[in-house]
């Protein structure tokens, strides 16, 4: 039997992506031939060619799926399918959630019971990782994973003459990265936008850019909390929006935390590179200008202000040649340093680019192709509108609160996207990639029935919006 595993996700913020990854190099260590990808590109007529596939899927909002498996799952529910499509297929579902939210961890259940009814066979139990746990999803990660490998080695066991790749041996780069000898020319944001001439609307991979209009403080100065009415003019890209609907934005680094990143990796701002894949399977994110330029990436692509999860110092140890830096980060990939690994990283928010300080021998070590490993990529921000589009035409307004808070560290810490967007001039032109959702939250399409709005975590910009609507529409 040939050694082959499809291993899809679905994920909102990253973390079932990087489990996904994790699982992935797993199955290498194994002589698995594995390919890990979203649920949303995978084709399902492709999956009578496989034999073994494992679903790892986050549960987002109130039950929601992740919007890079939206489609697949869209499919799955088609009614014509036969009870039999998946009869040829061994799967395992291992979802993601928080058991302090109702619908926990609901997309996986629903995926794991959906896939059995199409005849699937289970490979492994349903696992459910829980973020409330103490040691977070990693306590049922861990087991399933091992339930996977087990049982995978009874159905495919390995040929005579191969042995379970070593732990200590690092796996290769996800993508091959060549210097150039000179500077390049790259684009200001997003390399790829959405253009008049496109017949579809702007979405993650083709994004509007919309100027920014206004950066209005609506808090006075001394308020506990900094919040913004941030305008951005989108007259131009044809997109629609109700109350409760999301402006989603690409964010960046701030200059800052872009030149402190560089100075810690000892890495040359305008060095350019090429990327180029190692794998048929795993292509060059589009969102990537190729070729490119270190602060580039820096400042549109990598999350270096994130809390690095397990598998950054996994990945970050295979580099440490001082025992004492090895020994600690291999402590903390390990049941027993969860505990550590939290009062460490996750209590006091420590961020990538602060934890590659700390351990200077493994960062100096660090081969650069290799970061595109260690660190996961900026996601996009969820912001309610907070404007009608009859009280406010060819425009989106969001109601922002500029995030920052101390912890133990003597640094503040501050949101990625809250600090970079308040910070910009309306009078330099600036543009920032957008696109627009619908939300979860449905309001009363009638104007004139009367309504209450509450909104516990929920915030006021939805009501903000209905309430503009209901006066623009009135005063018609």
């Amino acid at each position: 039997m040939e050694r082959k595993l499809l291993i899809l996700f679905g994920s909102q913020t990253g973390t079932a992506e990087d489990v996904a990854e994790r699982i992935g190099r797993g199955a290498w260590r194994r002589h698995f031939r594995a390919r890990v990808m979203p649920m949303d590109e995978i084709d399902v007529a492709q999956m009578v060619d496989e034999k073994f596939v494992l679903f790892v899927a986050a549960t987002t909002g109130q039950g929601d799926e992740p919007d890079n498996m939206k489609r697949f799952w869209k499919f799955l529910l088609k009614r014509s399918l036969p009870n039999d499509l998946l009869e040829h297929l061994y799967i395992g579902v291992l979802g993601l959630g928080d058991s302090s939210y109702q619908k926990y961890n609901f997309v996986g259940k629903r995926l794991y019971r959906r896939l059995l009814q199409l005849g699937a066979s289970e490979l492994v139990p349903l696992g459910l990782g829980d973020d409330q746990h103490d040691l977070g999803v990693d306590a049922a990660v861990d087991p399933w994973c091992l339930q996977v490998w087990d049982k995978l080695s009874t159905l495919c066991p390995l040929p005579p003459n191969m042995e379970v790749i070593s732990s200590s041996e690092i796996p290769p780069p996800k993508y091959h990265i060549s210097l150039l000898e000179h500077s390049i020319a790259v684009p200001l944001s997003h390399p790829r936008v959405w253009k008049k001439e496109a017949n579809t609307v702007p979405s993650r991979s083709l994004p509007y850019m919309a100027q920014l209009v206004s950066n209005e403080c609506l808090t006075t100065t001394g308020h506990f909390q900094d919040v913004r009415l941030i305008s951005f003019d989108i007259a131009s890209s044809g997109m629609k929006h109700r109350a409760g609907d999301v402006l989603m934005i690409q964010p960046q680094n701030s200059v800052e935390a872009v030149d402190e990143f560089i100075e810690v990796l000892g890495l040359q701002p305008e060095t350019s590179f090429l990327i180029e894949q190692t794998k048929e399977d795993v292509p060059i994110p589009t969102s990537i200008p190729n070729p490119c330029t270190v602060k580039w990436v820096a400042a549109h692509y990598f999350d270096i202000q994130s809390v690095p999860r397990r598998s950054f110092f996994e990945f970050l140890a295979h580099f440490a040649t001082s025992e004492m830096e090895k020994e600690k980060l291999i402590e903390f990939t390990t049941a027993e340093g969860q505990e550590e690994l939290y009062s460490y990283c996750n209590r006091p928010r420590r961020k990538i680019t602060e934890v590659l300080a700390d351990f200077p021998n493994a960062t100096s070590q660090l081969p650069f192709e290799y970061i595109f490993d260690l660190i996961p990529p900026l996601q996009p921000r969820a912001f309610s509108i907070a404007s009608s589009m009859v009280g406010h035409p060819g425009q989106v307004q969001i109601l922002m609160a500029v995030v920052e808070y101390k912890t133990k560290l003597a640094k503040t810490r501050k949101g990625v996207c809250s600090t970079w967007l308040s910070s910009l001039d309306p009078k330099s032109a600036i543009s920032i990639p957008v696109w627009i959702t619908s939300g979860t939250l449905t309001l009363e399409k009638s104007l004139h029935q009367p309504a209450i709005m509450i909104g516990p975590g929920t915030g006021c910009a939805p009501f903000r919006a209905a309430i503009e609507e209901r006066i623009a529409v009135g005063n018609k």
